[in-house]
């Protein structure tokens, strides 16, 4: 796949800065892959659109990666905590302004142990994370309640990023449906972009997964299985060649991927040129999802992590 095919045109206005007042009161554009059938839906409707499936989840929770930091002598740092290497206080992270640090600083509660490269460092901190929301570029907006890049399922703390198809769903949607969970730590590795021509050439890291026993019987029994979001998608998948029910993944999911275990998926709009719309693209097609991605922007559907979502059936 070329790089040139994750491209598109999006007005900025259509990006959405802050999330829906009610969770569940986003725009869901549903799209039947037998068919190619389109409705526009709220996703509160969403149970009328399933037919049985068991409803899979990433209970992921978003860490308050994001610490803005003085250096020695005067001049802004921030540090984003990307992943904890140890019990010991060993993170991976991302660190600015690189060119200004030094391995052996220290800065507030961050000691920079070893730069990784492309800005990446392994850094010690100490005490817990006690940040902001590491809330993406895109959004420029102050988010007033941190819990709304949680989804309200969020337990297991992790991620560096949000896996933004559940920030839809609210308790009371989530009762009448039958859920079960996977864990996924979500890397920026998930949302950097594709720089390269030709997605082969593409490297993507590892994420960090696990699954109960219990959880992987269902998810194996099941008739149908609907994933919310590629986060999810990734999980399911890897289990479903073999994979164990912990460990790290670099599935890398392009057009041609064999879906073994998902049947459905929720997902939000995504960045052009991003690996997750590459993700969608071999769920649904190139063609057909460049055409459903104009349709929303003709309907006005809200993009990006605060945005609206699509019901891949």
């Amino acid at each position: 796949m070329k790089r040139s095919e994750l491209e598109y045109q999006l007005p900025a206005e259509l990006i959405a800065q802050h999330p829906a007042e009610r969770r569940d009161e986003s725009r869901l554009l549903v799209y039947e892959r037998a068919s190619r059938e389109v409705r526009h839906r709220v996703f509160r409707e969403l149970p009328e659109e399933l037919r049985g499936e068991l409803v899979v989840v990433n209970d992921t929770r978003v860490v308050p990666a994001r610490i803005r930091l003085q250096r020695p002598g005067g001049g802004e740092a921030e540090v984003l905590l990307l992943e904890q290497l140890n019990g010991a206080g060993e993170w991976e992270g991302l660190a600015r302004p690189t060119k200004r640090l030094r391995p052996g600083q220290r800065l507030g509660p961050v000691e920079l142990v070893e730069h990784l490269g492309e800005g990446r460092w392994r850094l010690r901190l100490q005490g817990e994370p006690a940040g902001e929301a590491p809330l993406p570029p895109y959004i420029t907006e102050p988010l007033v309640d941190p819990e709304r890049y949680q989804t309200v399922y969020a337990e297991r703390e992790g991620s560096a990023a949000a896996p933004t198809a559940g920030l839809h769903f609210t308790p009371e949607l989530l009762a009448g449906l039958d859920v079960e969970r996977v864990t996924l730590h979500v890397g920026l590795d998930t949302f950097r972009p594709v720089t390269v021509d030709d997605l082969d050439d593409h490297p993507i890291h590892t994420e960090r997964y696990s699954v109960e026993p219990g959880a992987s019987e269902r998810i194996h029994a099941a008739d149908r299985v609907l994933a919310v979001g590629t986060t999810t998608v990734r999980v399911l998948e890897t289990l479903a060649a073999g994979g164990p029910l912990s460990g790290r993944t670099d599935l890398f999911i392009t057009p041609g991927f064999a879906f073994r275990r998902t049947d459905a998926l929720v997902t939000n709009f995504h960045l052009p040129g991003s690996t997750l719309l590459a993700l969608v693209m071999a769920f649904v097609g190139v063609d057909e999802t460049r055409r459903l991605y104009e349709l929303a922007i003709e309907e006005r559907y809200r993009f990006y992590s605060f945005g609206d979502a699509m019901l891949i059936l």
